[in-house]
Parts: C-alpha cells; structure tokens; sequence
C-alpha cells in the first residue's frame, strides 16, 4: 500500500496572510486533492516576539473564504497534533539533545557583545558574509572549544547559551527539487544555525524538520525564499537519522512587480492600486486599515484561478477552471522556475467572467444588498432584469450598483461633453415623437416594440436614427454609453421614460 500524501502550509501570526503565502496553500491543497491525501495547516509562532493578536483567526477565514480550508489544523484539530509549535515546546528538546548527543550540535554560550566584535573582526577583514561556522566558531565560546567540565559548569550555573548546529566543512550537500531539479550547495556556504535559542524555544529550522517528520509530511511545497534554508533542512534529516523519510521539496517561483522586476512588494500593490491581502487587515498596533481582495470586490473563485495560474499552466490553452477541475488538472511537474509577473488586470478578467457566469438570481442578491445600505427597496425581478443587462459590463458585484443606477434613479444632470457633441435640434425632434408614441401604446412596453416606435419616429421626422442614438442614450441615462439601450428602454418602462423625455427636453432645451 503506497503512502498518504500529507502536505502543510506552515504560516506564521505576524500579520496579515500575503497574497504569496495563500497561492503557496492553494498549490499545497491541490496537490493534496489530486492526489486523495490530506492538507494540514501548522501555526508556526516560535518567535513569540512577533506574534500579532488576531493573525490566526485571520489566515483561518481567508482560507475558509478561499474554499481551500485545510484537514487538519489548530481549529480542526488531526491525529498529530498540537498543531501551534508554541503548544510542541516540549517536543524539540529531545531532538536538540539528540543531535548533541550525536556530535551534530552544540552549545554557545556567545553573548550579544561578542558575537557583534566577531562580524566586526571578519567584516574589517574583508569578509563578504560574516558568518559563525566551521572556521569561525573555533575562536568563539562554546562547547567545541571549552573544556567540558566548564562546559558542564556554566549549563549547572544556568548561564544563558543556545544550541547551534555543527555544518560539516567542505562536503557537497545534494537535494533534487520538484521545479528546479537538482540543486548542489558547498557546506562550506552555511553556517552553524541556531537550532534551540536561550529561551527555549526551538528556531524555525529545527521546529520545522522536527513537525514534518512527526506529521508525517511527505511533500514540503513552498516559497522560494526558502530554498536557501533546504540544504540545512537536508542536513538535520540525515543527522536525526531521518533521511529514508525526508520528504519531496518543491520551491516556488517568486511573485513579481507587474512590470517584472523583482519581488512584489507592499509598495508595488500600493503604487499600482491593488490589494496584497485576501481581506483587508486592521494593524492591531497603528489601527492603519489595507484593503484585500474580497472587499474590492474579487469573488474567491476568480482569486483561485488567477492564483493558480501564477507560476503554475495546464499545458493547453484552457484559462478557466473550478477548483475540482483545477485539482484533477494540477501536477507539480507544470510549475515553472521563473518568477511570474503580478498581472492585476488579468486577475479583474478573471473576475468578470465568473461574476458573468452567476445567475441573474445570484447577482441580484449583490445588487440588493448594496440598494439596502442606500435605504432603497425594489421587487426582486426587477433587481434580476437590471443585473441581465449590466453584468456584461461590469467587473465587481458593486459596479451593478454603480453603473445601473440610472435605471433606478432618473439622471438629474447629463454627460456635457456628449450635450456639445451630440444634442441637437432633431433629437429633440425624435425624442418628442417617440414620447407621444409611447403615450399612445396600449401594450406593456418589451425591447423589440421600444426599438420599432423609435425607428418609426426617426422615419418620421426624416431622421437617420443612427445619427441620434447617442442623443436619445443621453436623454434617457444621462450619460453616452452603457448597455443595450432598448433592453433598458424595457426595464423602465414607458411611463418612466415618457417622463424621462419630458426632463431631458426641458434640461437640454428643444432646439439643441
């Protein structure tokens, strides 16, 4: 029987969840998905000092709202919990000691003062990157170069120390990785990590390996910036005697500024006008409010397949996809190396087409949600007429509003560069004869009979009706441009539009 996939998405509480870090749980779960195993979420807060209250609630609900909620979780729960690191505090002593034991740590009792003299000492060397490691750590305090029964003297006195781990010098650390291949670093590039720091608590690195092996991660799907730490990672396994289960690295490629140079940014978002968020964020500390992607309107399917897309093709030109289908179509295999732009246009395209795949019932409920904060109130198969003839053109559920509200609300004033251009004598000409036609109508008004009384109109006054469409579009919206006019035309009615044509030829005048 072959093994379950179980994959993780490892965040940690200091803020709000990037736009990065939930394409990284998105491509997490759809591997998970295809493959009939389990996605599990851990709470990665070892470093209590930035831990920022409200940040778990918050990753929770953007993935809720995403539709990619996690198996196994602090808030669901899993056969291998405790699933916050800060409640498996415990736990990673044991390891540390292990790898003490073994030869492949040790204890540094360095303080603040001389590990800064040591930077100091190699930068005015010429040093590029001062590091504690296999050349360096012979000159500094620790229990590589104290006599052990110091050693054991300053553990008994409760001196402060950490445990570090002890990279082996000049051997070739080798890991293949799903996106970029075999991937080759010189141990003489590392440094001796932190691994268990004077409070206590376990560092990233050694929480992290210690979690997946105990959680039994058999795929570790994450960012970039992490590819760095993965020769470390492939070190602890085969120290902690692990190796033969380390699990299947896949690094991501980076998200990019729209224009492609370099990594997106909080100030690349706010320069270009977009969210960085899934949901805008209130910072605990300066009370400062960032919009996400929900409140600007992106529904969470369009923000999936826009994600998803985001490093990641089927290898056909299809573009849109559900979130099954995207789970039956995604491989590890078709994730590029290359970094991929952050096409904000692309993702607005993305939501227009799912916003026009809603019915107009579900649409409708955007729309009356929004009329209800304005305190107004219409019948539900108008609200669904309205939404039909709008959602072409509209890229949010607000912009039902915004846009339509001319078919809800008469305009009061009129488009004036349009007035110049357009508004004239035979306009107005038409405009009055369609009005008596109208009033002469026994019938309910429907799209085709408003299109036949107003060709007949412009007939009539000897009028090519092509030249004053704009016009009458002006005299009836306010505005020169929207949707199909004689659909709206049907949706007001011809008491309101005889109405309507009243105003505008007592506004724009009857002479143009």
């Amino acid at each position: 029987m072959s093994q379950e996939v179980r994959v993780r998405f490892a965040p940690s509480p200091t803020g709000a969840l990037h736009i990065g870090g939930v394409r990284t749980a998105l491509y997490n779960y759809l591997f998970a998905k295809k493959q009939g195993g389990k996605f599990l979420l851990r709470i990665e807060d070892t470093d209590q000092a930035r831990f920022v209250p409200g940040a778990e609630d918050y990753i929770k609900e953007a993935l809720d709202w995403m539709g990619i909620s996690p198996d196994e979780s602090p808030w669901h729960g899993g056969p291998h919990g405790p699933y916050r690191q800060s409640e498996r505090k415990s736990i990673y002593k044991e390891y540390a000691m292990d790898l003490l034991e073994k030869g492949h740590a040790y204890y540094a009792f360095d303080t603040a003062e001389e590990l800064d003299a040591m930077r100091q000492r190699l930068t005015a060397a010429r040093v590029v990157s001062p590091q504690y490691n296999s050349i360096t750590r012979t000159q500094m305090k620790n229990s590589l170069t104290l006599p052990a029964d110091e050693v054991k003297a300053r553990l008994e006195a409760g001196e402060p120390y950490v445990i570090r781990v002890k990279i082996p010098r000049k051997e070739e650390v080798r890991l293949q990785d799903k996106v970029r291949g075999w991937v080759m670093v010189h141990s003489n590039t590392l440094d001796d990590k932190v691994l268990m720091k004077s409070d206590g608590m376990p560092t990233y690195h050694l929480a992290n390996i210690v979690d997946d092996h105990l959680m039994k991660i058999t795929h570790v799907i994450r960012g970039e910036e992490w590819l760095p730490s993965a020769p470390l990672h492939v070190l602890l396994y085969r120290f902690l005697g692990w190796e033969e289960s380390m699990p299947t690295f896949a690094h991501l490629p980076l998200l990019l500024k729209p224009d492609g140079n370099g990594k997106l940014s909080k100030r690349d978002a706010e320069k270009h006008g977009f969210p960085l968020f899934p949901m805008s964020w209130t910072d605990p500390d300066s009370g400062q409010v960032a919009d996400g992607f929900r409140d600007q309107g992106y529904l969470p399917e369009a923000l999936v397949n826009f994600l998803a897309f985001l490093g990641w093709n089927p290898g056909d030109h299809r573009e849109l996809f559900t979130l099954e289908e995207l789970v039956e179509a995604f491989t590890l295999e078709r994730i590029g190396k290359s970094g991929t732009k952050f096409d904000i246009n692309k993702a607005k395209w993305y939501n227009e087409q799912y916003l026009r795949k809603k019915s107009d019932h579900e649409l409708a409920a955007y729309l009356t949600a929004d009329l209800k904060k304005e305190g107004i109130q219409i019948p539900q198969d108008n609200a669904e007429k309205i939404v039909s003839v709008m959602k072409e053109r509209a890229t949010f559920p607000a912009d039902l509003w915004k846009e339509g509200r001319f078919m809800i609300f008469a305009p009061e004033t009129f488009d004036t560069q349009v007035a110049e251009k357009k508004w004239n004598a035979d306009a107005a000409k038409v405009l009055t004869a369609y009005s008596e036609k109208l009033e002469a109508l026994q019938e309910p008004l429907d799209a085709a009979t408003a299109k036949e009384l107003l060709a007949v109109s412009a007939e009539e006054c000897g009028v090519k009706l092509g030249k004053v469409m704009q016009a009458v579009r002006l005299a009836i919206t306010g505005v020169g441009a929207g949707p199909d006019l004689m659909q709206v035309f049907e949706i007001l009615g011809k008491e309101e539009l005889i109405k309507r044509i009243g105003f505008s030829l007592k506004t724009l005048g009857i002479a143009g």
